[in-house]
């Protein structure tokens, strides 16, 4: 199991920028696929971003690709999220999650991420 803790979200307004943090605990972290999801009110939880552990293989969808970008450091247990050029429809509570381990497709359901983060509010103001 991996315990996950995400932070440095806020109010931006749009075409800012914010990076966000996930630490993580757990023997499995650096072996694990790492998704970042978010959940706009009303709204269904949304794939953002996936990295594998070896940080070789990124996955985006194309709401963020270009904008977006996940990245992960083993050594410090902690992966991150790029977000820049933002739009008010990015407004969401933003989840780390930890997926699948070893190799194999990038997944992007929510049913093949294990472990969750309690969340973090990111707000585009336009």
């Amino acid at each position: 199991q991996v315990h996950l803790v995400e932070s440095g979200g806020g109010l931006v307004q749009a075409g800012g920028s914010l990076r966000l943090s996930c630490a993580a605990s757990g023997r499995t972290f650096s072996s694990s696929t790492m998704g970042w999801f978010r959940q706009a009110p009303g709204k269904g939880r949304e794939f953002v971003a996936a990295i594998r552990w070896s940080a070789d293989i990124t996955y985006y969808p194309d709401s963020v690709k270009g904008r977006f970008t996940i990245s992960r450091d083993n050594a410090k247990n902690t992966v991150y999220l790029q977000m820049n050029s933002l739009k008010p429809e990015d407004t969401a509570v933003y989840y780390c999650a930890a997926g699948p381990i070893g190799v194999g497709p990038i997944a992007t359901q929510t049913s093949a991420y294990r472990d969750w983060g309690q969340g973090t509010q990111v707000t585009v103001s336009s």
